[in-house]
């Protein structure tokens, strides 16, 4: 029976797939006209109804989870495993080697796999790693336990950043990064207000408060990852929720983006480790992974040590907890706003350069002041551009790679590389350098003017290479390649045009 309805799915996939290249007709022209009676707003909006709430949550969790160890630390978790600040910082460090190395993979195997199961699968791991955290009685036990969260934990974000893209245009895609990503602003808010609640049950079954941080928070990932299994969604070509004519639609649309008006080259969406070595030596993954550095840095600076920054500054650590919380909500609600405005201008790059200059400017006042209030201030304006800079950045690299397997391994390598900032801000912030923490907060000002620079480069470069695109376009160089050649060129195809 099994073996039945999965021949049936194939074959509508099949069908889906022929009437969104154009079978029905002749070229992507007649494809379009077959779709002239369907409301596309009405079907973007159900799609966001079915897709984001559940990936928000997802990502919510594992932010909280990744996050929650600076909370437990306010809360005696140094003290209770008789650990050195060093040894704090290296139980930090070493989540972000296992997460980087795991994520090109994880990948890879999403689309072979299907998401509504392995995303709910890793979830499910981490939160059984989570709720173990809160038993280790050592430094040792500890460290071992941050190596497996970063193994677990490391399909999730550029899953979900990758999934997205398979559902969305690069015209639409920020906005809907920014409503998913904007779940770790609101992760931090929760994670400020569960530890100052959770805090509270120190002593209950003979356990310390922050134990019952990393138990509860885990086991709740558990109980979310259960629901997931039920609810995600696969690709576009198999969405239930969606008719025949709209997933054709979906797809179709899909699959011509990026390219000018009159070039009718479809992307390349069957599997070729070349495309994987594609990523790899693409010179825009490297640069981007720069600018990438300039805000993950700061964000990993500010989601593992703002309660320790904020207590540094006289206040106790439940008022620490909370002092948090407007912080991260402002951060969200800007992150959507800025997303929306970028997907309506197509432009990603302004965005970005303006939330970095903003970050300069929170930053240098946090150097500059030894006036609690003030530093408050710094830190509030630097986390307010970090949180929208992050999905933009996610953005404009996946609008520039053509080719769902390249557009999957260039992803995951620049969230995995560029996680490998979160190693480095880890040790950023020590505990010496309090209250002040003006060695964290100037390498931090170091990383954001390196990664203006690296934008200006991406910017000249682009818009270059567009450039001589359209010469070589208006001079019929397209004629020397057929559909299938351009196809397999992707965004080095001189019909692809990069968004800056």
């Amino acid at each position: 029976m099994e073996v039945g309805n999965a021949t049936s799915e194939k074959a509508e996939v099949e069908k889906i797939q022929d009437v969104a290249a154009g079978n029905l007709g002749t070229g992507s022209d007649a494809a379009i006209g077959s779709f002239v009676d369907l409301d596309e707003k009405k079907i973007l909006r159900k799609m966001d109804i079915r897709l984001l709430p559940m990936l928000s949550a997802l990502y919510l969790l594992s932010f909280l989870d990744r996050g929650n160890i600076g909370n437990a630390k306010i809360e005696g978790l140094q003290e209770d495993l008789n650990m050195s600040p060093g040894q704090y910082n290296w139980c930090l460090t070493v989540f972000f080697f296992t997460y980087a190395a795991f994520e090109v993979p994880s990948n890879l195997l999403l689309k072979k796999l299907r998401p509504s199961r392995w995303l709910p699968l890793i979830m499910v791991c981490w939160g059984v790693v989570m709720t173990l955290m809160g038993i280790v009685q050592s430094f040792r036990g500890l460290l071992v336990a941050r190596l497996f969260l970063g193994v677990t934990e490391a399909g999730l974000f550029p899953g979900v950043a990758y999934y997205l893209t398979m559902w969305y245009c690069r015209e639409e895609i920020q906005l809907r990064q920014a409503l998913f990503f904007s779940a770790a602003s609101v992760a931090g808010a929760f994670s400020g207000i569960l530890a100052f609640g959770i805090g509270k049950m120190d002593g209950v079954g003979g356990l310390a408060g922050w134990r019952w941080i990393f138990i509860l928070e885990g086991i709740a990932t558990v109980l979310v990852a259960v629901l997931a299994f039920f609810f995600l969604h696969d690709f576009p070509e198999t969405a239930k929720f969606l008719t025949e004519e709209e997933r054709a639609f979906v797809v179709h649309r899909l699959k011509y983006q990026g390219q000018v008006e009159q070039a009718e080259v479809a992307q390349a969406e069957e599997f070729e480790w070349k495309y994987v070595r594609e990523a790899f030596t693409d010179w825009q993954v490297w640069v981007n992974i720069l600018v990438y550095w300039s805000i993950v840095c700061p964000l990993y600076g500010i989601s593992l040590f703002l309660p320790t920054i904020i207590k540094s500054l006289k206040y106790t650590s439940s008022t620490a907890q909370l002092m948090t919380v407007p912080i991260y909500v402002t951060a969200a609600v800007l992150a959507v706003v800025s997303a929306y405005f970028s997907d309506r201008v197509g432009r990603r790059s302004p965005f970005i350069i303006g939330f970095l200059l903003m970050m300069i400017v929170g930053f240098s006042i946090c150097i500059a002041s030894t006036n609690p209030h003030a530093v408050y201030g710094g830190i509030f304006i630097a986390a307010c551009a970090i949180y929208p800079a992050f999905p933009g950045v996610i953005t404009w690299l996946c609008n520039n790679l053509s080719g769902s397997y390249k557009r999957s391994a260039g992803m995951a390598i620049q969230i995995g590389v560029g996680n490998l900032g979160g190693a480095m801000a880890s040790n950023f912030y020590r505990q010496a350098d309090s209250p002040r923490f003006i060695l964290g907060h100037g390498l931090e000002l170091g990383f954001i003017c390196l990664g203006i620079i690296a934008s200006c480069v991406l910017i000249f470069t682009y818009n270059t290479i567009n450039k001589k695109r359209a010469q070589k376009l208006a001079d019929g160089e397209a004629a020397n390649f057929t559909p299938e050649e351009l196809s397999a060129l992707g965004d080095r195809a001189i019909t692809f045009r990069y968004m800056f």
